[in-house]
């Protein structure tokens, strides 16, 4: 009888234990390669044990791990001026994750409100279907209701449109709304893409309320769109931006970035973290921003994900199971007209790892650096697994036919 786990059961874990990785492969414990089509939930975007950010943090780690936010850290300057000469955005704030990055954005809108403009509008509008942390802030933002389940009593201040309509978007600003709070594309929520007459309407309802865009990038940052930056796409220049996941390549760490004039909102004392920004975390994600920059992983996303798309498309044409492909660059859903747990443990058991999102729709998150090669193998293996499941409920169905 095996010892009971001294871990919390928070996670559904699959049966799968690895322990080593290279690029786009990973290795279990009995030695069994896997394709990883997954990157930790969008995380590893170089790959697994990328050279250019083991060498970096070897470097780092014989200088300096730790200090404290307290003095001067020129790792952190050097990330921050990467990024803000990289996008629209004029500040940085460093912490260690995602929900870190979005529980300062929705933090830095109030107190802009309040103490900046001095007429407090603590409310934001966020999205159904989103998803922005497990904090009791960001969990409250989150638009679905399955992460607040018994952790009540929630934050006030928060309120959820339907995503993607645009004619509805108008009748939930109010008096006290300060800020919208948009993923471009739902991860979690689906794998749904922004459509863009939703963003248009958007930009338009904050201009005209002089309320703050909040873009959660947690998930699209950092070329997984076929841009650096999601919001690129649109042509639009957010207040707001959050990052992690990609951003560290595997390193935790979080990035909140804003425009010029909300500098004064996030004074000394305003708000903080002791992790946040360390020479080490900071040192590894320079070196994915540089190496995205540099192999204008950007562009190859957009190429690569063009072709994921098309070849998922051609392969799963005709498949009843099958009700939509859709997706950004290297961030693809496969939307299924049956829940897809035991479908994607189907194809965990082929070799290629990949995620749900949400009940129905089969997820897929490549590195940045993912080959057509492993394109048509992972491909290749989610249309077999799902033209099995398909022949199964067909001879289901024929059964129960002929029985009744």
């Amino acid at each position: 009888m095996s010892e009971a786990s001294a871990l919390f059961p928070t996670y559904g874990r699959y049966p799968i234990t690895p322990v080593r990785g290279e690029g786009s492969r990973l290795w279990d414990e009995s030695g069994r390669e896997y394709l990883d089509m997954m990157s930790g939930i969008a995380v590893t975007s170089l790959g697994h044990c990328p050279p250019e950010v083991r060498d970096r943090l070897i470097e780092q780690l014989h200088m300096l791990w730790h200090v404290s936010n307290l003095f001067h850290i020129p790792q952190q300057e050097k990330l921050a001026r990467l990024l803000t000469e990289h996008s629209c955005l004029d500040a940085v704030f460093f912490c260690n994750s995602g929900a870190e990055a979005n529980e300062a954005a929705i933090k830095l809108a109030r107190r802009y409100h309040a103490v900046v403009r001095g007429r407090p509008r603590p409310e934001i509008v966020a999205f159904r279907q989103s998803f922005h942390g497990r904090t009791l802030a960001t969990l409250t933002a989150t638009g679905q209701d399955k992460v607040k389940d018994g952790f009540a009593p929630l934050p006030e201040g928060f309120v959820h449109a339907p995503y993607n309509d645009a004619e509805a978007l108008e009748s939930y600003v109010g008096e006290r709304t300060g800020a919208i709070m948009l993923e471009l594309v739902q991860g979690e929520g689906g794998v749904r893409p922004a459509e863009p007459d939703f963003v248009r309407e958007v930009v338009r309802v904050c201009e005209r309320y002089d309320l703050l865009l909040i873009v959660d990038e947690v998930q699209t940052g950092l070329g997984r769109t076929g841009r650096l930056f999601a919001y690129e796409h649109y042509g639009i220049e957010p207040d707001i931006i959050t990052l992690a996941k990609g951003l560290g390549g595997g390193f935790p760490i979080g990035a909140m970035l804003g425009k010029a004039k909300l500098r004064d909102a996030f004074g000394p004392g305003s708000h903080g973290s002791t992790f946040g920004g360390t020479p080490i975390a900071t040192a590894a994600a320079t070196a994915v921003v540089e190496t995205i920059l540099r192999e204008k992983l950007a562009e190859r996303a957009a190429n690569m994900g063009a072709y994921l798309l098309a070849e998922l498309r051609a392969k799963l044409a005709g498949n009843p199971l099958v009700t939509d492909v859709r997706g950004l660059g290297l961030l693809v859903g496969v939307e299924c007209a049956v829940p897809v747990a035991d479908i994607i443990s189907d194809i965990h058991r082929e070799g290629v790892l990949l995620i749900q999102a949400g009940p129905n729709v089969i997820r897929m998150l490549p590195n940045l650096r993912v080959t057509k090669d492993e394109i048509d193998r992972a491909v290749a293996v989610v249309a077999r697994v799902l033209d099995r499941h398909a022949a199964v409920r067909d001879a289901a169905d024929s059964v129960r036919q002929a029985a009744g």
